[in-house]
């Protein structure tokens, strides 16, 4: 251990022999310090919150573990979106928005591309979630697992279209 310099502690010469305190009581001695209760939304949580993240922070923390383990199709879709590939548009992936994690997100032309499995189709989910999301002023294009994976020049196609503002 590094000995420290003796100007370099804690101001006890401001103490009487013996007593420790704070610099605080040593210059307002006889006073005592007042803590005001905290704002509404600061201080401690509850007891009855445990260890729960709030929303945003549960959502932010779960959009970084799926980022981290894509599906195949999703590596495949990432592949053809990343390093604005396409003339200079760039693509973000899982990231939040609202309540929900879109998959692949171009900010510029507020398009959402979102890479489907079999899990999706005729889910009612799924179309409450469209309806935020477009209510948010996205444009969503949902893909097939198996189209990105089968038909990468066809998926390239449509994405290129869609960010054209042409729908096929």
């Amino acid at each position: 251990m590094i000995p420290q310099h003796p100007s370099s502690g804690a101001p006890r010469h401001l103490l009487p022999k013996g007593e420790k305190g704070s610099r605080w009581s040593a210059l307002h001695p006889g006073q005592t310090r007042c803590h005001p209760s905290p704002l509404v939304g600061e201080g401690a949580r509850r007891a009855d919150e445990g260890d729960r993240m709030p929303n945003g922070d549960r959502l932010l923390g779960h959009a970084r573990s799926i980022r981290r383990e894509p599906t195949l199709a999703e590596r495949k879709l990432w592949a053809l979106l990343r390093d604005r590939r396409f003339v200079g548009f760039k693509f973000r992936r899982q990231v939040p928005i609202g309540p929900y994690i879109a998959d692949f997100v171009c900010y510029e032309t507020k398009l959402i591309i979102e890479a489907d499995g079999s899990q999706h189709a005729d889910n009612a989910r799924d179309v409450a979630r469209d309806a935020e999301l477009t209510r948010r002023g996205f444009r969503l294009l949902r893909l097939w697992n198996a189209d990105i994976l089968l038909r990468p020049t066809q998926v390239a196609d449509l994405v290129w279209a869609h960010l054209h503002g042409v729908s096929p």
